[in-house]
């Protein structure tokens, strides 16, 4: 085992005339093997390398002039370079056009020959509507007279050219104005009215209301129209009869001598003439076959609708449906002005003629709240007229919920407009005797 060791120590220290052969014919293949020739290629490419050329210009910067468009720069997103490809063909077609009726939209299209494929650019869509955080500017030199000259880029901004098949009709990018377009007049003003009650001061708050209510006073599609019927509604010996009688007892007009309960409070001189034509909306909807949801309508109005299904007289049906309407716009008028109830009346829409009365009879204040005296005046034209609708046998129960009133807290307003109270069936009915009585004031006790 000890002499093949130490053979293998003699071979390691002394190399036989074999290897010595086989190192040489290695060294000879090296001399003239590729890497010799690669070396020649570095050391060639070293020689023909280009000088990069140093010049010494002088800058000028040129400002934007209004009569002379600056230049426009447009760039391919995709690397594609159309004149690598053009074969020797005739150069890039590049058009620009301007929008008529705004100059400062601009669109680029580069064609090129021999390609059914454009490059169009916009300067106001896309990218070049995304926030700027730099300034552009172009550089020419004019090696002849040694300038540079720095030209600003066309609106500042650098145009996207996108890729479209010519002749195809590809939608244009939405534009936020024709946005803005789309939307009604109707929703923009209650998105802004709803931005106003949620971040607005409160002086800007009172503000928007108060031109809300101007609004609503020139509902009316014609101004003339709109006087006109102001003058035949207006009867002016029922405007005396009830400032004199309305005011000694905070009711609507009425009749002591009144031998039906129909004359008792005469309804011609709570509706007026000329404001029927405006109380024509639950009669058209019951003429559709529509239903009356309680989102849009009181509750009281919604559970007697079926009535007018039964009547067959269409004088009579448009008298129940008007007073059914006139109801409608009292609560709602009443809801505008509450805290509790402005979201239910913030859609609904009276009508000028009768919001003007309204405001006019109840002293609206520049709070925008019903004074407490006025409030009880509008609840007892509401209770009259829910007599009418019902023959004078009234369920309090659903026009108390209507006017958020609790039920028990609305049988004073019922004695005081000289009605009696009568239970039927486990049933709590409001009716009026004639002639009419009105309860004597209570008066405080002295303590």
């Amino acid at each position: 085992m000890a002499k093949p060791k130490e053979k293998k120590k003699l071979e390691d220290q002394n190399p036989s005339k074999a290897d010595e052969e086989e190192q040489g014919k290695m060294d000879d293949d090296t001399q003239n093997s590729q890497p010799q020739e690669i070396d020649e290629g570095k050391s060639n490419k070293k020689k023909t390398k280009k000088k990069k050329e140093k010049h010494t210009v002088t800058m000028e910067t040129i400002a934007e002039n209004p009569n002379n468009i600056s230049p426009i720069v447009g760039y391919f997103p995709s690397g594609y370079a159309p004149l690598r490809n053009n074969n020797g063909a005739e150069e890039l077609t590049a058009k620009l056009y301007r929008n008529v009726k705004r100059n400062n939209r601009l669109q680029l299209v580069v064609s090129p020959n021999g390609s059914q494929v454009d490059f169009v650019g916009t300067n106001y869509s896309g990218e070049a509507t995304s926030a700027q955080l730099c300034t552009y500017s172009l550089g020419l030199l004019d090696k002849e007279t040694q300038t540079l000259k720095i030209v600003p880029i066309a609106a500042n901004k650098i145009i996207r050219l996108e890729p479209r098949v010519r002749g195809s009709e590809v939608p244009e990018t939405e534009d936020p104005d024709t946005v803005k377009q789309e939307l009604t007049a109707e929703e923009r003003n209650d998105k802004l009215r709803d931005l106003t009650q949620m971040y607005s001061s409160k002086k800007s708050i009172r503000q928007a209301r108060k031109l809300d209510s101007l609004r609503q006073q020139e509902d009316t599609s014609n101004q003339e129209e709109f006087d006109r019927n102001i003058a035949g509604a207006i009867n002016e010996e029922a405007l005396e009869v009830s400032v004199t009688t309305d005011n000694a007892r905070n009711i609507p007009p009425h009749d002591l001598a009144a031998t039906t309960p129909q004359m008792a409070y005469p309804l011609d001189r709570i509706i007026f003439k000329g404001e029927w034509d405006y109380l024509l909306d639950v009669f058209k909807l019951t003429k559709a076959g529509a239903d009356m949801t309680p989102d849009l309508y009181p509750s009281f109005v919604c559970n007697r609708s079926y009535k007018l299904e039964h009547i067959q007289d269409e004088d009579e049906k448009k008298r129940l449906a008007g007073i059914f309407s006139f109801i409608t716009h009292l609560v709602k008028f009443k809801d505008k002005h509450s805290m509790d109830g402005v979201s239910s009346a913030k859609h609904h829409k009276i009508p000028g003629i009768l919001f003007q009365k309204f405001s006019s009879m109840f002293a609206v204040s520049d709070s925008k709240r019903l004074p407490d005296e006025k409030k009880n005046l509008l609840i007892n034209y509401v209770l009259v007229l829910t007599l009418f609708a019902d023959d004078f046998r009234s369920d309090p129960s659903d026009i108390a919920k209507d006017l958020r009133i609790n039920a028990v807290a609305l049988r004073p307003h019922y004695e005081y407009l000289g009605c009696k109270l009568v239970r039927e069936k486990n049933v709590l009915l409001a009716t009026l005797p004639v002639p009419l009585k009105f309860p004597d004031p209570r008066r405080k006790r002295r303590r």
